[in-house]
């Protein structure tokens, strides 16, 4: 295969860094294809199959996964079906990369669960542009975009929040915690869903830990009346809500 459009690996603009698992069976292209992931401050994770590519999910839950359409043994597009019809799964983003071109097979892949498609050869820099783009959309608390919500402001790039125009000071825990809550607003969320998202659905801790945290980053919100933007929902977990 000319692998001439896959070779403009450059230092491209560093996200907050996600696990991405690569499904590729050509192993020039996944080589290629996470040494510029691991230069854009991306954690790369490989896989040559389908069932390979399970086997590591088991592991560790990635933050994105990239997939090619002809595998061996189960297709990229069965692969994907499989991980959307699982609820530990279904909301990781997932790009298909492809050589079909034609839109009946572009329209097959979305409608099996992807969230972008790309087809081969592709430039480095559209993959960059695209996996942004999808994180942006579907996983925003491990971008670097500020975020704004109320009162709050937070910058993941200087990690510095702000509440009523007063900068706080917060540990790594509880700045991870309000990035995902403010990028996440007014829906509830369980304990084990908050470490799934926050910590990572590979850590063994107690659920109570989350409780401790969430404690710690009501405290530091509190001199600025911000606290009162995470709500406890009894039973069910919590959320943060303009309305209370």
């Amino acid at each position: 295969m000319n692998l001439q459009a896959y070779t403009d690996i450059q230092p491209a603009e560093v996200d907050l860094g996600a696990h991405i698992l690569v499904v590729e069976d050509e192993m020039a292209i996944q080589e290629l294809i996470s040494l510029n992931l691991t230069q854009a401050g991306h954690e790369p994770l490989v896989a040559s199959s389908a069932l390979e590519a399970l086997d590591r999910i088991q592991d560790l839950l990635p933050d994105l996964i990239l997939v090619d359409w002809m595998l061996p043994g189960m297709s990229g597009l069965e692969l994907v079906r499989r991980l959307r019809s699982h609820q530990r799964t279904q909301r990781v983003p997932i790009i298909m990369l492809t050589a079909r071109v034609d839109e009946a097979d572009k329209l097959l892949g979305l409608e099996s669960g992807a969230d972008d498609y790309i087809t081969k050869p592709f430039s480095i820099r559209e993959l960059n542009a695209r996996i942004k783009a999808v994180l942006r959309r579907r996983a925003p608390q491990i971008t670097e975009d500020p975020v704004v919500f109320k009162t709050l402001s937070l910058d993941p790039a200087t990690h510095r929040v702000h509440a009523n125009g007063q900068e706080i000071s917060l540990g790594p825990t509880e700045f991870k915690l309000l990035h995902f809550f403010m990028t996440h607003t007014e829906r509830v969320y369980s304990r084990t869903q908050i470490l799934d998202h926050v910590w990572g659905d590979h850590v063994f801790i107690e659920e109570r830990t989350v409780d401790v945290h969430i404690r710690r980053l009501r405290s530091a919100l509190e001199a600025s009346g911000c606290d009162q933007l995470l709500q406890t929902v009894r039973g069910s977990g919590y959320r943060m809500t303009a309305l209370f």
